[in-house]
This record gives C-alpha cells, sequence and structure tokens, in this order.
C-alpha cells in the first residue's frame, strides 16, 4: 500500500490519546480507510524524498485467551527507530479494541527527542481480505506522547464474532505499515501567504466548531452584524460570546497566523472536558445562532439571524373527500435532509415534500368530519438567503440499536434551483416573484466514522471559482473537483495494481464525505457577500485588538532578540524577608519574584551597577554582587562575590561564567549593608576567614518560620559566640537558650541537623551561603503542646504537607471535603483521617481510587486494601500529580470484600419475560455450584427441585456452560455476560439421538458491500429430536417465546454456518442439519430466527463502565 502524505491530524483524534492515561474520552476518530488514505492535496503531497518506511505483520495467537489488559508486539525498526505496536485485547475502557503504534526505546532516548511517522494499523480478514479494518494517521512522537493510535479501533463484538473472519483459530493477525518523514512541509507552510486566509487553532477535538466558525466568518453579512453586536470596552471576550466572537473574526480578518478559539469556548461556559468532548455541528449551530439571537435583541442588528437563515414551510393535512383543509406554519433554520435511498438534493427535497396518504387505519380525524382519507405534506413558504443544508448522515438504526454513518454516493449541485418543475416545493401563498437560485458558498466534510472523525470545510468566501480547504489551522487552495466530487461519498475505485491483467478493480467505501452544504440566493448575493472593513468594527475593540496585537508583536520581538540580551536578577533582603515563611520555606528565594533586569549582553557590568543605582536607589560604591550557585545536594545558594575584574567584565561573559546551562539568565544576590540609621554604607571587607551565613527564626508555638537577616561569621568562630546577635534578631532578651539548626537539602528529602554550639564553623563544614535556623530550647513539656516543636519537624512537615480534595465516587465532579494530609501518610493514615471526617467507625469500610489526570475522571479500578504504600502513591497519575481521591463506603471491610469475587449475575425466570440482576459475593476460591447454590435462595424458581446453569453470553450468542466446579476467580463479568436460568426438563432427559442446539434471533443487512449477520436479543438452547420437522420445531419455538400468530408468520428460519445462513423449508429435517452428539461453538452452528428487532430494550445495562456519561452541546453563558 502507497502511504499518502495528508496533513497531521489533530490531536483531537479521539483515541489518539495516550493509551496509559486510562482515558475514556469519547470522540473523533481519524479516517476509517479499508484500502487507502485519501489522496493529498497538492501542496500537501511536497515531499521532500521519498520516506523509510516498512510493513510489520504480528501474529497473536490464543487471542481470546489474553488475560492481560494490554500487549505488546515485538520491537521492528523504521527508519533507524525502535517501534512496536500496543494493544488492548479488551479495550482500552471502551467496548472497542485499542491499537496504538508506540516507540519502543522511549524511555532511554535522550532529553528532547522527538521523530514524525505517518502509520496506518490494521486488523487483518483473515477469511475476505478486502474487508481488513486499516486505519491511517500520523504523528509527531515525543517523550510526552511515545505512542499514538486508536481508543476505538473496532468493536469487540467484530472482533471477537469469529463468523466475522477476524480471528480464526483463535489467532488475530495486525499489520502496521511505517513512514517515518522528516518534518519540512507541513510546518513551513505559510496558510496567509500561500491563499490569504488563516485557519483555527485545535484544542483538542474542536475541529467540527472550527470548520462552522470558518463558514460562518464567511458570510461577510453575518461577520458585519457581529462587529455592530454592542460590547464595552469593560467587558472580558471569555464572558462575553459577542466580544469573544468580534475578536476572534477580527483576528481572522487582520492575523497573520493561526488564531485560539480558546476565548470563545470559555465565553460559552466550557471547560477543558467539554472541549476535548466532539459534538455535533448542526447541534452546535443552533445553540450558538439561538444565543446571538438572543444577545442581539434590543441592538441594531436585531433580528439578523431570522434576515439570514429563516424560513418558512407550511405543514397541512388535506381531506380527498370533504372540503377540509388543515394547516401550521413553521419556521426553520436549516434543513434536514435524508442521505439513504437519495441520490441527490433534488432527490432530498423531493422526498421532503413527498405526500403521505392517510386511509384505512391511518384515517384523519377532521373535526366534524370525523374518519376522513387525507393528504399530509409539506410545502414551503418561503426560502432564507442563506440556506444551511444538513445531510442525514447519521441515523439511527433500530434494527442494530445503535447509531450508523451514511457513507453513500449523495450529490449536491453548485447551483441549487429550487423553483423547478413549476415551484413544485412551494405552498399556494408563496411569493413567486422571488427567485429561488442558489449558489454553494461551502461544504463541510466530516472524515471517519460514527465514532468520531475529522471535520473540515471547503469554502469559496467570494462565490468566485476559487475554492479554499479550512483544515484547523491550515488552509489551501483547492479545485472545484476537490470540494464537490470528492465529498459526495460512495465508492471509489483504485486502478488495478497489475495493468494488462484481468484484475478485478478493487472498491473501497469513502469515509470522506459531505454532511453540511450552505447556499447562497443569487438575488442576495450582493447584499450578504458585502465588504466589510474597520469601520464595522468598534473603535474600543479595534483599540484592544491591536493593543493586543502589539504585545503579540512586542513578544515576538522579545523573542527574536534575546540571543541579543541578558536577563539578570537581583534577589536583596527585601525580597528574602517577604518570601519566606510565606512563598518559600527552604533555600532563600524564589527568582521568578525579584527584580528583573534586561541589558544587552555586551553592556559592561559596570554600567549595569549604574542602572541598579538608579531603579533601587543603591549607590555603585555600596553595592556587592554575589554568584548564585546550585550545590550538588539541589539546593540554590550565594556562592561567592564577584571579583573586581569580573565587574569589568561584560554581562554576557557573566552569564556563562556563571550558569553553565546556557540559559538566557544571570541570577545575582545584592549585599547591601546598613548602617546605624539604616542608610546603606561600604560593605565590609571579606576575607577568605569570612563566611556569610544567612539565619532564619522559627516560632514552635505560632508554627511560623521567618528570615531574620544575614551577618558574617569567622570560620575559625563558634555558634555560642553569635547567640546574643541572633537573640537580638528574634527580640529576645540577650541569654535566652536557642538551638541552632543547620538547613542542608529538601530534595528529595529533609535533611536538616542540629548544629554543636561549641563546635568551629569550620569543623561543622559551614560556608558561605549556608542557613542556619534558630529557635528557643523548649521544655519537655512545651514540646507535647505543639505540633511541631523544632524545626526539623516543622520542614519536614512542610516538605510534605498535600491538601486532598475528597470526592464521593458517587458524584466525581463535585468535592465533598478537603483534608491537610502529608505525602508520607500510609494507606492506614488517609482512610483513618477520612473515616473520622465523615463520621464512619470503622476505616477498613473505606475504599479509594485515584484521579485521573486527563480524562479528569476516577481511574477504573479502585485502589486495594493497602496498596498504596504513602499518600503520594495515590495521588500520582503517570508523570502527573493529582489533588483529588475519590472515596466511597462499604457495606463489609474492603479486607474482607477482596478476598471475595463480586460477580454480577443476570436470572431469567423460566416462565416471567422478566431479568433481575443478582450481585453474588462470595470467596475467590468458590465454585460455579456455590453461585448457583446462592442463586437459589435469592431467586423464584418454576418448582422446587429446579436446576439452574450458568452461561456465558456476549452480544446475543452463547459462548459457554460454566461446570459447577469452575472457580469462579478467573470468571470475567466485566465483558461477557453471566446469565443464570434453569435447566428445561427436556434437556435432563435427552434421548440417544436428541440434539442440544444454540437458537439466535438476527437480522441481515450490507456494510461495505458485504451481507452481514446481526444477532440481537436473548439466545437459547433448544432441544431437537431425530426427524422432527422444521415446522414442528418452530411451534415449540412459538409457544417458547409467547409470539403472536401475526408476528410469528413473518419470522424467517435458517441454519447458520460460520455466518452464512442456508434457509429451511418447513417439511427440512432439522436434526439433518446438526450431526454433531456435543454442543457446537456459539459461532459455528446454529439456528437463526431473522425478524426484525422490535423488542423493548431491557432497562438493565450490565458492563456499564463505572464512570461514563455523555454531555449534549450547552452554551452556558
Amino acid at each position: 500500500m502507497t502511504m499518502m502524505t495528508p496533513p497531521p491530524l489533530d490531536q483531537e483524534e479521539d483515541e489518539m490519546l495516550v493509551p496509559h492515561s486510562d482515558v475514556v474520552v469519547e470522540g473523533p476518530q481519524p479516517m476509517e480507510v479499508v484500502a487507502q488514505a485519501e489522496p493529498a492535496s497538492t501542496v500537501e503531497n511536497q515531499q521532500v524524498e521519498d520516506p523509510p518506511s516498512m510493513k510489520f505483520t504480528w501474529r497473536i495467537d490464543n487471542f481470546t485467551r489474553l488475560n492481560i489488559k494490554k500487549h505488546y508486539s515485538e520491537v521492528f525498526v523504521v527508519g533507524s527507530y525502535k517501534w512496536r505496536i500496543l494493544v488492548f485485547p479488551k479495550g482500552n475502557n471502551v467496548d472497542h479494541l485499542s491499537m496504538y503504534l508506540d516507540v519502543a526505546d522511549s524511555s532511554t532516548l535522550p532529553y528532547g527527542w522527538s521523530r514524525y511517522a505517518q502509520f496506518s494499523l490494521a486488523v487483518v480478514n483473515q477469511v475476505h481480505s478486502k474487508y481488513s479494518i486499516r486505519k491511517d494517521t500520523q504523528h509527531q512522537f515525543n517523550a510526552r506522547e511515545s505512542d499514538w493510535g486508536f481508543t476505538s479501533f473496532m468493536p469487540l463484538s467484530d472482533l471477537y464474532d469469529p463468523a466475522r473472519g477476524y480471528l480464526v483459530n483463535d489467532a488475530c493477525v495486525i499489520e502496521a505499515e511505517v513512514a517515518v518523514r522528516k518534518v519540512l512541509d507541513y510546518w513551513s507552510y505559510d496558510s496567509k501567504k500561500e491563499t490569504g486566509y488563516v485557519g483555527l487553532k485545535n484544542q483538542g477535538a474542536t475541529c467540527y466548531m472550527n470548520s462552522l466558525l470558518q463558514t460562518l466568518y464567511h458570510i461577510p453579512y453575518f461577520r458585519k452584524a457581529v462587529y455592530h453586536m454592542p460590547t464595552t470596552e469593560n467587558d472580558m471576550p471569555s464572558g462575553s460570546i459577542p466580544l469573544a466572537l468580534q475578536s476572534l473574526f477580527y483576528k481572522l480578518q487582520y492575523n497573520d497566523s493561526s488564531v485560539a478559539t480558546k476565548e470563545l469556548t470559555k465565553s460559552f461556559g466550557w471547560d477543558t472536558y467539554d472541549s476535548f468532548m466532539q459534538h455535533d455541528v448542526q447541534e452546535l449551530n443552533r445553540v450558538l445562532c439561538e444565543k446571538l439571537e438572543d444577545k442581539m435583541k434590543g441592538t441594531v442588528v436585531e433580528g439578523t439571524i431570522q434576515q439570514l437563515f429563516e424560513g418558512h414551510h407550511m405543514n397541512y393535512i388535506e381531506c380527498i373527500n370533504v372540503d377540509y383543509k388543515s394547516t401550521r406554519k413553521e419556521s426553520f433554520y436549516d434543513l434536514q435532509l435524508d442521505v439513504k435511498g437519495c441520490q441527490d438534493v433534488y432527490a432530498s427535497f423531493d422526498k421532503y415534500v413527498e405526500v403521505e396518504r392517510l386511509e384505512g387505519d391511518n384515517k384523519y380525524h377532521a373535526e366534524e368530519h370525523g374518519l376522513q382519507d387525507a393528504k399530509k405534506g409539506v410545502l414551503f413558504i418561503d426560502f432564507p438567503p442563506v440556506l444551511q443544508l444538513q445531510l442525514k448522515r447519521f441515523e439511527y438504526d433500530f434494527m442494530r440499536d445503535t447509531m450508523v454513518k451514511i457513507n453513500d454516493r449523495y450529490e449536491f449541485p453548485l447551483e441549487l434551483d429550487l423553483d423547478r418543475e413549476n415551484g413544485k416545493y412551494l405552498s399556494p401563498e408563496a411569493d413567486r416573484s422571488v427567485r429561488n437560485l442558489y449558489t454553494l458558498h461551502s461544504v463541510l466534510v466530516h472524515s471517519g466514522g460514527v465514532h468520531g472523525g475529522h471535520y473540515y470545510a471547503f469554502i469559496r468566501p467570494t462565490l468566485s471559482d476559487q475554492w479554499y480547504k479550512f483544515d484547523d489551522e491550515r488552509v489551501t487552495k483547492e479545485d472545484v473537483k476537490r470540494a464537490l466530487e470528492e465529498q459526495y461519498g460512495g465508492e471509489e475505485e483504485l486502478p488495478p495494481t497489475n495493468p494488462g491483467f484481468n484484475n478485478t478493480p478493487f472498491k473501497f467505501t469513502k469515509y470522506s464525505n459531505a454532511y453540511m452544504l450552505v447556499y447562497i440566493r443569487d438575488s442576495d448575493k450582493d447584499k450578504i457577500i458585502c465588504n466589510v472593513d474597520e469601520k464595522d468594527i468598534a473603535e474600543h475593540l479595534r483599540i484592544r485588538l491591536k493593543k493586543e496585537q502589539e504585545e503579540k508583536e512586542d513578544k515576538r520581538r522579545y523573542k527574536a532578540q534575546a540571543h541579543l540580551y541578558t536577563i539578570i536578577k537581583v534577589a536583596r533582603d527585601e525580597d528574602l524577608a517577604e518570601q519566606i515563611g510565606r512563598d518559600i520555606y527552604f533555600d532563600l528565594v524564589d527568582h521568578e519574584k525579584v527584580h528583573s533586569f534586561r541589558i544587552q549582553k555586551q553592556t559592561p557590568f559596570n554600567v549595569f551597577k549604574e542602572d541598579v543605582a538608579k531603579e533601587l536607589g543603591i549607590p555603585v560604591q555600596f553595592q556587592r554582587f554575589w554568584f548564585w550557585a546550585k550545590r550538588q545536594n539541589h539546593t540554590y545558594r550565594p556562592n561567592r562575590p564577584l571579583l573586581p575584574q569580573e565587574e569589568s567584565q561584560s554581562v554576557g561573559h557573566l552569564r556563562e561564567v556563571s550558569n553553565k546551562t546556557h540559559n538566557a539568565e544571570l541570577k545575582l544576590f545584592l549585599e547591601v549593608e546598613p548602617g546605624l540609621d539604616l542608610r546603606p554604607i561600604p560593605p565590609p571587607e571579606k576575607t577568605k576567614e569570612d563566611i556569610l551565613l544567612f539565619f532564619k527564626f522559627y516560632d514552635p508555638e505560632k508554627g511560623e518560620l521567618r528570615y531574620v537577616g544575614r551577618f558574617f561569621v569567622k570560620s575559625s568562630g563558634k555558634p555560642i559566640e553569635i547567640l546574643e546577635k541572633l537573640n537580638q534578631m528574634a527580640g529576645f532578651a540577650p541569654d535566652e537558650e536557642i538551638e541552632l539548626y543547620e538547613e542542608i537539602k529538601f530534595d528529595p528529602c529533609v535533611m536538616c541537623e542540629h548544629l554543636d554550639k561549641r563546635a568551629s564553623f569550620r569543623s561543622s563544614q559551614i560556608e558561605d551561603g549556608d542557613i542556619i535556623c534558630f529557635q528557643k530550647s523548649a521544655p519537655l513539656e512545651s514540646e507535647e503542646k505543639c505540633r511541631y516543636p523544632d524545626v526539623p519537624s516543622f520542614l519536614e512537615y512542610v516538605h510534605n504537607r498535600q491538601v486532598v480534595r475528597f470526592r464521593s465516587l458517587e458524584r466525581p465532579k463535585e468535592d465533598d471535603f478537603c483534608l491537610e494530609l502529608s505525602k508520607v501518610h500510609s494507606y492506614d493514615d488517609v482512610v483513618e483521617r477520612v473515616a473520622r471526617r465523615i463520621g464512619l467507625d470503622d476505616p477498613s469500610k473505606i475504599r479509594l481510587t485515584s484521579h485521573n489526570c486527563y480524562s479528569q475522571q476516577p481511574k477504573p479500578q479502585p485502589i486495594k486494601y493497602r496498596g498504596a504504600e504513602h499518600l503520594s502513591d495515590m495521588l500520582v497519575h503517570y508523570n502527573q500529580t493529582s489533588d483529588i481521591l475519590y472515596y466511597e463506603v462499604l457495606d463489609i471491610p474492603l479486607p474482607e470484600l477482596q478476598g471475595l469475587k463480586n460477580l454480577k449475575v443476570a436470572f431469567h425466570h423460566a416462565t416471567k419475560d422478566e431479568v433481575v440482576i443478582h450481585n453474588i459475593r462470595l470467596p475467590k476460591q468458590s465454585t460455579v455450584g456455590d453461585v448457583i447454590n446462592v442463586l437459589k435462595t435469592k431467586v423464584e424458581l418454576s418448582h422446587p427441585n429446579a436446576e439452574l446453569r450458568l452461561l456465558e453470553v456476549f452480544y446475543h450468542k452463547i459462548y459457554k456452560i460454566f461446570p459447577p466446579h469452575e472457580k469462579i476467580e478467573n470468571i470475567n463479568d466485566q465483558y461477557w455476560t453471566l446469565r443464570a436460568e434453569e435447566i428445561p426438563e427436556e434437556e435432563k432427559n435427552l434421548g440417544p439421538h436428541d440434539r442440544l442446539i444454540h437458537v439466535y434471533h438476527f437480522t441481515k443487512e450490507t456494510a461495505q458491500n458485504q451481507m452481514q449477520v446481526q444477532n440481537f436479543g436473548e439466545p437459547f438452547f433448544l432441544v431437537i429430536h431425530e426427524g422432527e420437522t422444521l415446522e414442528e420445531v418452530k411451534v415449540r419455538i412459538q409457544k417458547k417465546l409467547q409470539v403472536p400468530d401475526e408476528e410469528f408468520l413473518k419470522w424467517k428460519f435458517a441454519f447458520l454456518s460460520m455466518g452464512r445462513p442456508e434457509y429451511l423449508q418447513d417439511s427440512d429435517i432439522v436434526s439433518n442439519r446438526f450431526q454433531r452428539r456435543d454442543v457446537y461453538g456459539a459461532w459455528e452452528q446454529y439456528l437463526g430466527l431473522e425478524h426484525s428487532d422490535n423488542t423493548p430494550k431491557r432497562a438493565y445495562a450490565i458492563h456499564q463502565n463505572r464512570h461514563t456519561f455523555e454531555k449534549p452541546v450547552k452554551i452556558y453563558n
């Protein structure tokens, strides 16, 4: 397969989330391609050279027996890089196979590594290779995102159904094709320069919104109306939809690079979770227009939305035999047109106005005329200047009980004439003087499947012949064929691989197709495609946005010139006094909060000192600067004063001397010696014997630490000689007993040691920049009163303290309470504190669950009893630390619960049409027989001696009857349904020629040119006797299922082998088809009952994820 080079898909690609995050974000997925990727446009195809590529095939045996969450392939090499495939056989917290490409040696690669690859992943159909499922994407791999792929690759139900051909002999075959590319073309492309337009940045899963915003922006009349909405200079874009939209449109009009949408989504009231959910464009369009319509009320632009987008149609019912007609006028902002069964837009309009006959049982009640035969339909009173057509590409399939995407071919014209055939779509009162001839303005495209995909738009802003593709940040020129014909959908034929041979051309479904069209009426063209310039934009908005642009330009210039400058950060005593005990406790200062100077690198340091004198009011002769140094123990302290000869050097040179990490900063400590009147005096002379020390004072009673000053000591001196001075600094009596400690380090653990007052500073290894903490010597009784009686215990507390937000697992979005804990608290400490807070006597009944920082939801699995050593272990999620924990209160202690196996069993009553879910808890060593014995005490049996059995059901097929002696420890009720039922009496007394067969309900449908059988409903076993005809078997089935005669006559009966039906006649001997004595496997052979799936859906969902929920589109402000 030839790898194409489409532009990189968004990071929003659903599934393309880093798999190790336990993320369940239902969002977009890359284009589902069966054969090859969509051809790229001319700009996108400019490759520098053919990339190294390779195809890797991975056969996984015993696939259904893999009892691990994730499974890696062996390593393969492409482009001198090591790769491997990562699969989640049971899904990464979804009911789909999850599959990713992983950088195999990411943990050993040097800092800052990155590589770019285009790749496809495929699950091979081993029966019909053309039905293999293949998905393509590309990604810039780095340390943070070292794996990339598809969380929802394919439904587990399809994968695990051997009739589909993806598992043969319990083996799954996976293919990866990887091409490693140099990233030269994509990032260097300049949309504004090439097209005159700029794109919109993607926030995660917002390409659906970007395509809509570009379409609305390129309706100039709409843009002008948005500009004229009243806003004030006091409004904030993040809190005002009109201002945020004005700001966005202004930037699209005047920026040179792509524009961010964060302010707009904030103005919607969306949190990041909303941004990373993919919504429906139509829904967003309606909600946004309703909001704007509301915000425009009472302003000069009131009614603009209606004027542009609102049309009217008339619903009518007209009696045939009496003179009676009922009509109702309704407005619309967009029209939903059927795609299925329609060749083009005109066919959809024909269907829209199709007349329905109300007759027979469906007669119309016409008031005083009673029940009458009637015609029912819709006709249009008027169409809007801007006609928005939503194509129904997504439909609910009642047979399969799921949403499906319609990828059928559907044509749409450049010119749309809605007056055709003498105005067949118009109602009698329509104004025939208005010419309803429309020109196509934009085509919104969805590429992908029903579980998500990628959105972009083809637009011709001025209705000229030149089309543009707006694909998030990237805008490219396109021809009309690309915008129209290639978005019709349907199938595409690939050219034969060996011309000259008699190859059957291979067809594949095109998953990229139009699903929203915007037409502009020709007679309104000049009004709508109007000129919009700066005079349409409020002055305060122009000033604000120009200021933003200038600031952005300043920042850009600042960055561009950064290599010419050195940033000098100057810390002083005042900074230490202000920060220690408030912002920081360890070391001396946060350099981000001190005075900063930006100085040209060639400036002599002496000249810089003059700048300091002007800025800080300290004469040059009173300044002494010290270099800071990072010590081996990770502390950062003043190290030595600058030498006189160094002060004559340039600041750039000094930065290089002091800082080997090559960032642009020079960090200095400014020593200023205050005289008796607190005015600066020249700094004292420093000899090798002099050591500069910094002092912090700790008050145990208040639990406070503060900076009290610094001074020089002699290295031969002893701490006992400075006690009086320290007491004076703390405001104590000269003879107050105090204890001294040296603050040595705090990373990764605190080291603070008692300082011997009688040993010399030299012998205690005290040097320049060291920190001495001191406190009153506390009597033993006061130590008991104080929570942290001494400096080491206080610093230990500060280093480890952690405020944790606790949430009930039942309400995972709301904080219940906060507790200040320590990172080194044990598991028992944490649950004890939680139990105390909620008033629970037994802490062992508390079960905790960690937080997933990526999905902002609880992790799927709770923390086991004492499963985490410390609180810090509970809060870490890969490389991120959270401050959230979830709790739940159990009915039994957690250690006891963990010794038990919890099984969810659905009990099917023998005579009543009901299913009851039972949670069975038993010790893990228990057997299926034990489960059945417990069930017997809980359920209502048809008779006292009834025997039960336990079945494993998966996607409406029975896969296993559990033997009573099987241990329950390894039974999985997360993916499969466990069903319990009574064993029918006829099964207990099988004759020598009787057979026990599987019976399943099914429907047929065509997908990807392949007839597929879809099972539904409850499967069951049936005894068939030798010589028994289908007619006789049907009688028993109808009685068992209690199906009415009228309905049962519509049912068809088939023998299915490996998913292929052979229909049976009433006279056929059923047992002839089922020759084996033992029970067949679920997928091998069964009796199929074909009928429509109109059974009521069970009101239970046995396998819902612990924390799933869906959100509709909401704009909150």
